[in-house]
């Protein structure tokens, strides 16, 4: 993890833009170019940064849509309900929460009408009790690769 609020400052530079050159991100930190460089290495060798991607737009790569869906199951299921979840190609995540729920599904489909069919058939899914989704309109931020 970030040892520091200089590697907070970093990691959170490089979220905002991962293409930044090291003289900028040390022009904007404050610091030597080769403190930037030390500390990226540091960082990666460490297995804090993993590496660095591209995102695709709205226009490229977002097309579609995109839900969470709030999943709520009986408890013995769990296990046989992620393999089922997990063979479905529009889940992006799945985690298990605490809450009102117990899995965050985020999903992508082509269509509306992809994601309705997807809503009822992980309703039909052995165990599931309930769902609850919410489709997202915008991502306001997003730092997630």
């Amino acid at each position: 993890m970030p040892t520091d609020d200089l590697d907070r400052q970093l990691i959170a530079l490089l979220q905002a833009d991962a293409r930044a050159s090291t003289a900028d991100l040390a022009r904007r930190l404050g610091v030597a170019r080769t403190t930037v460089l030390a500390r990226l290495q540091r960082l990666e060798r460490s297995g804090v940064i993993l590496g660095y991607t591209v995102r695709l737009g709205q226009d490229e790569g977002e097309r579609g849509v995109e839900a969470f869906v709030g999943i709520t199951t009986d408890p013995q299921s769990a296990r046989d309900l992620s393999l089922r979840l997990a063979s479905l190609p529009e889940l992006r995540q799945l985690c298990s929460v605490s809450g009102e729920f117990d899995y965050i599904a985020l999903l992508r489909a082509d269509s509306p009408a992809r994601l309705d069919v997807l809503l009822d058939e992980i309703g039909a899914f052995t165990g599931v009790r309930k769902t609850t989704t919410s489709v997202v309109l915008a991502r306001r931020i997003d730092r997630t690769t």
